[in-house]
């Protein structure tokens, strides 16, 4: 890229796509891979310019490094907001790693995240079962007459919420009384 050739357009294209970025941290709190993801989007479908894609990615990455640099992008605090927000929703350990993963965060800051979590909390996947069941109304939450009829389905969304087959089998195995006491408790 010879930016001295049309350097008018280069600083068009970068003050946008600068202008895009911080319009986008007002409204949310995103990873670096989620920010780069829109300004190349935003590139693509609304400024449409005639650099090619190796170039828009050069400036989009000068950008986010240099927000990184300023601290207005920081994927450390990303990952452990967003794994306390999910472990509050009654995500399991195994899906918090996976949704984190999917948004761009890197392996390190993730694995920290969840060793966070591992020592601030007890059983904090039998708690997020417990908060799952509650939230569906399933396992102990169900009516005794519909529990046999129902407890593959249940077992079924345990499992899609990462939970392991003996911590469902625990859970969904409680009795109301008991599973009332320790909702109380969380």
């Amino acid at each position: 890229m010879n930016p001295t050739s049309n350097k008018s357009d280069f600083e068009d294209l970068t003050t946008n796509l600068k202008d895009l970025a911080f319009s986008y941290l007002e409204k949310y709190s995103p990873s670096k891979q989620q920010l780069k993801v829109y300004l190349l989007k935003k590139y693509l479908t609304k400024i449409k310019g005639s650099k090619s894609k190796k170039e828009v990615t050069s400036i989009i990455e000068e950008i986010v490094s240099h927000l990184e640099k300023n601290k207005f992008l920081n994927d450390e605090m990303y990952s452990d907001s967003k794994a306390r927000m999910f472990l509050r929703r009654g995500y399991s350990l195994n899906k918090i790693n996976q949704s984190l993963r999917n948004k761009g965060i890197d392996i390190k800051y993730v694995k920290r995240s969840i060793d966070k979590i591992k020592e601030n909390e007890i059983e904090p996947d039998f708690v997020s079962a417990l908060k799952l069941c509650k939230r569906r109304r399933i396992g102990p939450v169900r009516p005794e007459s519909n529990r046999e009829l129902f407890y593959k389905k249940d077992m079924g969304i345990l499992a899609r919420g990462g939970f392991s087959f003996d911590l469902s089998k625990r859970v969904l195995d409680l009795d109301i009384n008991e599973f009332n006491k320790l909702i109380k408790i969380i």
